[in-house]
């Protein structure tokens, strides 16, 4: 490892809400969702190789070399830019898969923004963004960095500045499959726009809640244990349930009490991701 000579965070992302206005004829829903970061991350060290070879050295359980969005991130920038430079890439794997707190479109946007430096490929933030959307709808947001109100698939991105509260989130043990609840029947998909901006107060909901907790008992569980002390939301399509916090002490607490039947973490909520900021003092 100490032959590495990039080191970046792939930080987590909560959904603060998640409205289905409506499902597209390719099969997509229109969205509108608040994307807030977490100082709480993967990993990923990077060494260069001159050789153009592309080596993930990390093994994921259930996902093949060659379909880990960290590879194909990597390898559609080289083709982009024909960049005849190679990359060896370490994976510290911190966050939980199937939580939807983003790890692997995180870990890409990392790659996309780490080999652009270690590569010294100069391609703007507009079009790494571009190149993200093509490896999945979450990625814009993490090459981006900053805390959005999303709508379309999530590529459309306004910037906003949320508070930053600490948050509990308790990971229920299961994969929850994002394909599996886009495609229940049962999922609402004709809620109204929002006309105000910033998103308003109160509008916390999140429209895939109902069917995955008909889904996972362990995820309504999750939801119910940490109502008990401030409102326990889903992010994305779960597994993972979060509350806030106004300060680390309470979080901890919570986190304490709930510590004998949940697995789960306190992260500060960030409107500048992680990432970005160690970027910025590479500059």
């Amino acid at each position: 490892m100490n032959t590495a000579t990039l080191t970046l965070p792939a930080p987590a992302k909560l959904n603060l809400m998640l409205h289905i206005l409506g499902r597209r004829a390719d099969g997509y829903h229109e969205l509108e969702t608040l994307f807030q970061f977490l100082d709480h991350a993967d990993e990923l060290s990077f060494a260069l190789r001159e050789d153009g070879e592309v080596r993930l050295h990390s093994e994921i359980d259930n996902v093949p070399h060659e379909s880990n969005l960290i590879v194909k991130a990597a390898r559609k920038l080289k083709a982009l830019t024909g960049c005849d430079k190679g990359v060896d890439i370490w994976l510290k794997k911190i966050l939980p898969m199937g939580g939807g707190i983003g790890g692997g479109s995180s870990d890409a946007a990392t790659t996309l923004l780490g080999l652009n430096y270690l590569w010294q490929l100069g391609l703007s933030e507009d079009q790494l963004a571009e190149l993200g959307l093509s490896l999945g709808a979450d990625v814009p947001v993490f090459v981006r960095g900053h805390a959005a109100f999303a709508e379309g698939v999530g590529e459309k991105l306004t910037p906003v500045d949320p508070e930053e509260p600490w948050y509990v989130v308790l990971v229920p043990q299961v994969f929850v499959s994002t394909a599996e609840i886009f495609s229940d029947p049962q999922l609402t998909r004709d809620s109204l726009p929002l006309k105000m901006r910033p998103v308003p107060k109160g509008n916390s909901r999140n429209d895939c809640q109902p069917v995955v907790e008909q889904r996972y008992p362990e995820v309504r569980n999750s939801l119910y244990l940490l109502n008990k002390y401030t409102e326990a939301r889903l992010t994305g399509t779960g597994s993972c349930v979060f509350g806030a916090f106004p300060n680390k002490a309470e979080a901890d607490k919570v986190l304490a009490l709930l510590a004998e039947t949940q697995t789960g973490f306190v992260a500060k909520g960030s409107n500048i991701s992680m990432l970005h900021r160690k970027l910025q003092s590479l500059l």
